[in-house]
């Protein structure tokens, strides 16, 4: 069978890495993919929101599944496209992946099936946002209401801080129309954690906890990113509360997503806080977290594209947690990014030092922001590379993957220095820069 992967990200490379892997799958594309996704297969010079083109492509090269990526496409409705063409693909439909696109759909949809998540209001305009915020005697999170590639949220500590985020958002629009309604809840305090999960019908597959750091600088400092590193598995999560976790929110939002006429099929991302009075949900996405995927993936031994095909086919049920097969050694995963990310970033930096990582036992550098120019490669992003490693234990794999880290070079190279510690301190607030 030949595969295609939409997107271009570390996550994609992840995808087309483990899916070459399988026995049954012949060839991988990536469409656009990056310099990375090219080494496992054959990129294909489309975007994911290039709808009639990627079609025309999956029949002219006779591609069996088609497998998405990232969330733009999803909430665009790239999987209704596919299947009004008669074409198998992986994900939610347009309809369920407002899950992701839309935080207000989310949260009134927590609120009517009562899943547990913080004390929220929606806004439409900035003035009553302000008057809401000034009368809060608690830490506040802003949000924007629609896609902002990880970054439209804004955790605050102060009124003022709050009072600035509603003004970036609703007034600057910073995040475009992202922002043109937000969602204003109480803060949560605790350790999070991400559960994906695969879904078809009725069945949830979940999958390992993974951990991941969203804030750019040490310490969890600085403004959100899309993540700047991961680890799984989490030993945070005691199997009483995986528990409650299906019990009180993955069942209850399948539910819900049914009785609200929009089944879901694809991966459910919950993005829960682990308070003192149990989890609750910051947030979900409708595809595989980055980079909460680089170290899954790196730990699932198991036939993905069995696993995928099963959700496809409504055949999950068939399928057993305990059927999966994991290597035992935890995984870290850190990112490499380009200075200034989450903001304003240079492109076309030479990046050297990847061939030296290739020699190295139980670690794998999955590509984000590169391309290859004239045989060389360069940056082209904000998020650059997905160093991830295996080892015997946590530590062990946080030590390989930072080892690795120390061949690679590129300007203004920036990453976190505290992926997978036991305890989140750092000496600094500030991200390592080279």
């Amino acid at each position: 069978m030949k595969v295609l992967v939409i997107g271009k990200g570390a996550r994609e490379h992840a995808l087309a890495w483990k899916l070459a892997q399988s026995p049954r799958v012949e060839h991988v594309f990536c469409a656009p993919g990056n310099a990375g996704t090219a080494e496992e297969g054959t990129n294909f010079p489309a975007e994911p929101h290039e709808f009639d083109r990627l079609i025309r492509f999956v029949k002219k090269e006779e591609i069996g599944l088609t497998v998405v990526g990232p969330e733009d496409p999803l909430a665009l409705g790239i999987v209704d496209a596919f299947e009004k063409a008669g074409l198998r693909i992986f994900g939610p439909s347009k309809a369920a992946a407002r899950l992701e696109a839309s935080k207000v759909f989310a949260k009134e949809l927590m609120r009517h099936a009562d899943i547990p998540t913080a004390e929220f209001r929606i806004f439409d305009h900035p003035e009553p946002a302000r008057r809401f915020i000034e009368t809060r005697d608690y830490p506040l999170v802003v949000k924007a209401d629609g896609l902002a590639a990880g970054k439209g949220v804004m955790v605050c500590s102060t009124t003022e801080e709050a009072m600035r985020a509603v003004d970036q958002i609703m007034v600057k629009e910073i995040f475009g129309q992202a922002g043109r309604r937000v969602v204003i809840e109480k803060r949560l305090e605790g350790r999070e954690c991400s559960v994906l999960s695969f879904v078809a019908g009725r069945t949830i597959l979940t999958l390992p906890i993974a951990e991941d750091y969203k804030k750019a600088f040490e310490n969890d400092a600085g403004p959100n990113t899309g993540g700047m590193g991961a680890f799984s598995p989490s030993s945070q999560v005691a199997s009483e509360q995986l528990q409650e976790i299906d019990n009180a929110i993955l069942v209850p939002t399948i539910h819900a997503l049914k009785r609200a006429r929009c089944p879901y099929r694809g991966v459910l991302y919950s993005g829960l806080m682990l308070t003192g009075q149990g989890p609750r949900v910051l947030e979900y996405n409708v595809r595989l977290g980055d980079p909460e995927t680089q170290p899954t993936l790196m730990r699932l031994q198991s036939d993905l594209l069995d696993l995928i095909e099963a959700v496809v086919d409504g055949r999950l049920d068939q399928i057993a947690e305990d059927q999966l097969v994991w290597d035992a050694r935890p995984a870290v995963c850190v990112v490499l990014a380009s200075e200034g990310y989450p903001g304003n970033i240079t492109k076309g930096k030479l990046i050297s030092g990847l061939n030296d990582v290739k020699k190295l036992t139980d670690v794998k550098v999955f590509h984000a922001g590169t391309k290859s120019v004239d045989g060389r490669i360069v940056t082209d992003g904000g998020r650059v590379l997905s160093v991830t490693a295996l080892g015997d234990d946590l530590e062990q794999a946080r030590r390989r993957a930072y080892q690795a880290i120390e061949l690679i070079h590129f300007p203004g190279m920036m990453y976190r220095r505290d992926i997978a510690m036991k305890e989140k301190t750092a000496p600094s607030a500030d991200a390592i820069s080279q």
